[in-house]
């Protein structure tokens, strides 16, 4: 069956909502479509249910640590796995029926299944054709491919959240977020953890400094961080699975092997695009992802794109929201709008949580001025029983403009949203001190970071 339209879009993630419901009151007649389950990656497998582990993990571990300093029990608290595992579900289980029934309400055509482009304006999904005078470009982002022997034996953190018991020893392949963020999980739940990184620096696009703080909290926790170590293979061993990797000596490669009963894909993730024939739709691409310009308008110009298919802007949820919003109001308004990428934060939720927004500089930086502020002590940090804690501020001194700030810490997650929001008004350092925080605080703590 052949159907036509004023707008199609391909994915129900944040980027694709966030553009659906801007467009929903055009007037204009809309379809939309998704491969998996409405809702995306963030709501059911990505952000919030992994938030939801995170969070009873921190309360676990935070009456944990203060034994001793008021909570008046010496056996340790336990995360029941199973019971925490259907608490996560009652936050993604309906979320798909609701998603799609609320686009239905909207008046929005609503199809399931892998679409691709037929030519510049036809999509085709299952035994349905759909022809638009625009698209919109949502498809998001999956594991990348390894490439090795037995990557079939490997879990995704996807495949983990489903996990209904916790295995005794886990590795992660790569030093991302996902993977610094599940291990904190999983640890407090019992299991043994080592991380395999390949390169030198785990979480390479954070501050260095602050991420050598959150390596010395995260080896104290019983995880076992190990770089320059590149898995080549994954065999299945008896009950358990066998992990190879080529480490890099002084002078030459060996090989390494570890046993685990769980491997989890932590190494980086690609935009899921491959099959959308978009050579047919004259659409670019460039290192994997959609190219687009800062309209998020594609190099053809009827369709748009946002979110993790695309090479612009960070891989994030607020991102995908905003990247959503300006392409919807360049579709129905013109190109008026450009994306501003300013202030946008972002946090890797450890125990710790490290939170930075902007850029990054060495301590010992003679372009800026570089505040590195040693927190293990100070109250904030002492009351949540944390051992490391640190912030660095990075001030452009001939204008007085926060360039960067990273934090790790107590609530870093919610502290970093102030220097975000000064960054992205435009205001000065200088402003930060003109502020009254609620006291006391980790936001009270800010004006001292400065």
């Amino acid at each position: 069956m052949e159907n036509k339209y004023d707008i199609i879009i391909i994915g129900t993630g944040t980027a694709g909502r966030t553009f659906t419901g801007k467009v929903s009151h055009s007037g204009l007649k809309i379809a939309i479509i998704d491969s998996r389950e409405y809702g995306g990656t963030c709501p059911l497998r990505g952000c919030d249910p992994k938030k939801v582990l995170i969070d009873i993990t921190e309360v676990v571990d935070s009456s944990n640590r203060l034994v001793g300093k008021g909570v008046g029990t010496d056996t340790s608290l336990t995360i029941d796995w199973a019971s925490l595992i259907e608490f996560k579900r009652t936050f993604t289980g309906e979320y798909p029926s609701k998603i799609e029934k609320r686009l239905v309400e909207m008046g929005i055509d609503t199809y399931h299944g892998r679409a691709y482009f037929e030519n510049q304006n036809t999509i085709v999904v299952g035994e349905d054709k759909l022809k638009g005078e625009y698209f919109f470009l949502a498809t998001g982002a999956k594991p990348r491919k390894l490439g090795i022997p037995g990557e079939e034996y490997i879990t995704t953190s996807e495949g983990l959240m489903e996990t209904k018991k916790i295995p005794g020893r886990i590795i992660f392949i790569g030093g991302g977020y996902i993977s610094m963020e599940f291990a904190h999980v999983v640890r407090r739940a019992g299991a043994e953890v080592i991380i395999l990184h390949r390169s030198e620096r785990i979480l390479r696009n954070f501050d260095p400094d602050i991420v050598d703080m959150l390596i010395k909290a995260s080896e104290a926790a019983g995880i076992k961080i190990l770089t320059n170590k590149h898995v080549i293979s994954i065999e299945k061993e008896n009950n358990c699975l066998l992990v190879r990797v080529k480490s890099k000596t002084e002078s030459r490669f060996e090989t390494q092997t570890f046993h685990a009963d769980m491997v989890v894909h932590g190494a980086g993730r690609v935009a899921d695009i491959e099959d959308l024939q978009l050579e047919k739709a004259g659409v670019k691409t460039e290192k994997g992802a959609i190219v687009v310009d800062k309209f998020m308008k594609t190099s053809n110009p009827l369709i748009y794109a946002g979110g993790d298919c695309v090479l612009e802007g960070m891989q994030l949820t607020p991102v995908a929201a905003l990247q959503g919003d300006i392409a919807a109001i360049n579709v129905l308004e013109g190109d008026s709008t450009e994306a501003d990428y300013t202030g946008i934060p972002s946090a890797v939720f450890t125990i710790p949580v490290m939170a930075s927004v902007g850029i990054s500089a060495p301590k010992d930086s003679d372009k800026y001025k570089v505040i590195f502020q040693d927190r293990s002590s100070w109250n904030t940090t002492r009351r949540a029983g944390i051992k490391f804690a640190a912030s660095k501020v990075i001030i452009d001194e001939a204008n007085d403009r926060i360039m960067g700030a990273h934090i790790l810490g107590p609530h870093a997650g919610e502290a970093i949203n102030i220097f975000a929001a000064v960054m992205r008004l435009g205001l000065r350092a200088s402003d930060i001190k003109k502020l009254i925080f609620s006291y006391p605080t980790t936001c009270s703590d800010i004006p001292y970071m400065l």
